[in-house]
């Protein structure tokens, strides 16, 4: 069984990685909602393994790191500590390779090293870091849901795609203390159809009119008049304002510009390591996973898959980026972000 939930009253998905004396218990996303299954990583590796195997994505990747980079400081009992140092880097470089696309599991493991730096109980030091991890991320979520609720009209009908766990429970709880009354709908997002369980599944269980579309209907209702926008949470949004995110944005975000609809991507920051879309690198998942629904073969033995798991979209189609620090124009992002200053 896992332990307690640290956030009683919130969804499901935003309290899925909790830590325990025997190791990380992961809520294995894979089956969610029809089965409520937790796997239980013992060790940093078996974390890792989790988090490639898709037990976990999203935000999830990020709290799972938290809490791994905990277990690679408790196997360093009984060494120095500049010994254990080197143990808890070298774990964090295994975390991070898991999922390249997203930066959130490098800023996971910069919290626990910046607080092991000088620190003579390691152990004691990598679990502050990563609670205060934790509680920045969340804070930074709502922050970031307030400025993207200021950019939504009352009764919003908002297209998203894809599963932006604690990004997109930070807007919906501002609209909901704005008492804006939007309603969203949810593209299924192929493969591992993350819309069609765990985005619309979460927005029903905070009580938002929600509706389910294939991944191919959002045109047709963008031009019909049907959606007023498109949010999107994003794995990774470069300096000049190239949005990352789970394939199938960009097409997204083509159609919204076509039809006059505008998107809004949330990104806490951008990442100052990335200056373009070119610096970030794509996942490519094994193609036999298109080949699969729900773990059934959904195609014939005689094709082969493909699968760019994310997809670059230019600033051109991107109308803003919401950060915790506000809502900038995709040209005025760095200058804006890390100046202060407001669109």
């Amino acid at each position: 069984m896992p332990p307690p939930s640290a956030h009683p009253g919130s969804p499901t998905l935003a309290d899925s990685v909790r830590l325990a004396e025997d190791g990380v218990h992961i809520l294995d996303r894979r089956v969610f909602p029809f089965e409520h299954r937790w796997v239980h990583a013992r060790t940093v590796d078996e974390v890792a393994v989790a988090i490639e195997d898709m037990v976990t994505q999203s935000s999830g990747p990020y709290f799972a790191v938290l809490w791994g980079m905990v277990l690679a400081a408790r196997e360093t009992a009984g060494a120095d500590p500049d010994t254990a140092r080197k143990r808890l880097q070298a774990a964090g470089e295994r975390l991070i390779a898991t999922r390249p696309t997203n930066d959130q599991p490098r800023k996971a493991v910069e919290w626990v090293m910046s607080a092991v730096a000088g620190a003579e109980d390691v152990a004691a030091a990598a679990l502050a870091g990563a609670q205060a991890g934790d509680a920045d991320y969340r804070r930074r979520s709502r922050e970031m849901g307030r400025a993207g609720a200021q950019l939504l009209p009352e009764g919003a009908r908002v297209l998203t795609h894809c599963w932006g766990d604690l990004y997109l429970v930070g807007l919906v709880e501002a609209l909901l203390e704005a008492g804006k009354r939007p309603s969203f709908v949810c593209t299924e997002t192929r493969p591992y159809l993350q819309g069609a369980r765990l985005t619309s599944h979460t927005l029903a269980e905070m009580g938002v009119d929600t509706t389910l579309v294939t991944d191919a209907m959002p045109a047709s209702l963008m031009r019909a008049g049907e959606i007023d926008a498109l949010v999107t949470a994003s794995d990774r949004v470069t300096m000049d304002g190239h949005v990352i995110n789970k394939v199938g944005t960009l097409q997204h975000a083509v159609a919204a510009q076509t039809f006059g609809v505008p998107f809004h991507a949330l990104c806490h920051a951008p990442d100052p390591h990335s200056a373009t879309g070119a610096d970030v690198p794509i996942e490519y998942r094994d193609g036999e996973e298109v080949l699969h629904t729900l773990g059934r073969r959904s195609a014939t033995d005689l094709v082969r898959g493909l699968y760019p798991a994310f997809d670059v979209t230019d600033p051109r189609f991107v109308t803003t980026v919401v950060t915790d620090r506000g809502a900038f124009a995709p040209d005025r992002l760095a200058a804006g972000y890390f100046g202060e200053e407001s669109r």
